[in-house]
C-alpha cells in the first residue's frame, strides 16, 4: 500500500495535501481496498462551510456507503467534476486524479492535528 510522505491522514482514512492556505482531499489507499469498486462519489457541499469531522459527502462502492469526513474547518472550493463520470478514480489513483475536494483552511490550528504517514501505517497496521 502505498502512503505518500508530503500527505497528512486522518483516522477516517482521508490524505489530505496542503498547498498554502488551500487544502486536497480524498480518501487513502487503503479506504479505497477496503471498499473495493467506487460506482458513485456523491458530494453536495460545494461553496458550504464545513466544520472539522463534519460529513461533507459520501463514496458508494459496490458493497457499501461510506461517509466522507472533512479533516479541517473550512470552505468547500472545488469538487472534482472528473468523479462524475469516472468514479473509478478513487481505485487507479487515490492521490491523484481520485482527489474528491479542494478546500480552504479556516483554522491552521488543526493541520497540526493531522497523522503522518508512519502514524497512519501505524494505524492501519500497514
Amino acid at each position: 500500500m502505498n502512503f505518500p510522505e508530503e500527505l497528512k491522514y486522518t483516522k477516517d482514512h482521508e490524505w489530505i495535501r496542503i498547498e498554502g492556505d488551500v487544502a486536497y482531499i480524498g480518501i487513502t489507499d487503503f479506504a479505497q481496498r477496503e471498499l473495493g469498486d467506487i460506482v458513485y462519489v456523491d458530494i453536495d457541499t460545494l461553496d458550504k462551510d464545513v466544520a472539522r469531522e463534519e460529513v461533507f459527502g459520501t463514496v458508494e462502492a459496490v458493497k457499501t456507503v461510506s461517509d466522507l469526513f472533512s479533516p479541517l474547518s473550512g470552505q468547500v472550493l472545488e469538487i472534482n467534476e472528473k468523479l462524475d463520470g469516472n468514479p473509478e478514480l478513487v481505485n487507479s489513483d487515490p492521490y491523484g486524479d481520485g482527489w474528491m475536494i479542494k478546500m480552504s483552511i479556516s483554522d491552521q490550528a488543526e493541520v497540526a492535528e493531522l497523522l503522518s504517514a508512519g502514524a497512519y501505517r501505524e494505524l492501519v497496521g500497514a
